[in-house]
């Protein structure tokens, strides 16, 4: 093995460290809360690691969650699409009574106008 063969000074002692320091740890957001925690690590404010939850009972418990959102989700479609049907025959009823009113109109219009013409003519 080898020995040297004088202690190294203090100065090249220092010059050979001078490059060996220590760095701030690197930190995130944790995406759930928000918090500040360190890279690669379990966030401990919430508990969860790249915004999954990491114990069973939190996993259990983002999977009801996750149902109950797409139940509301199907049920909010299914009730949209039944406003969007009622709508339409709405529309389809305001049609025909349009319709209807205007036939009734004009046919009113053609009374009046040949009661007008047989009184007209009885007067002459």
């Amino acid at each position: 093995m080898a020995v040297p063969k004088k202690r190294t000074g203090h100065s090249a002692q220092g010059h050979r460290r001078s490059n060996w320091k220590a760095t701030k740890p690197e930190t995130t957001k944790c995406p759930n809360c928000g918090a500040t925690v360190l890279a690669h690590t379990v966030c401990t404010e919430c508990g969860t690691y790249k915004g999954k939850p990491v114990s069973l009972k939190d996993r259990e418990a983002q999977v009801l969650v996750k149902e109950e959102k797409k139940t509301t989700k199907k049920a909010a479609k299914t009730a949209e699409k039944e406003v969007q049907a009622e709508a339409k025959t709405e529309a389809k009823t305001e049609k025909k009574t349009a319709k209807k009113s205007t036939k009734t109109e004009a046919k009113t219009k053609a009374k009046t106008e040949a009661k007008a013409e047989k009184e007209e003519k009885t007067e002459e």
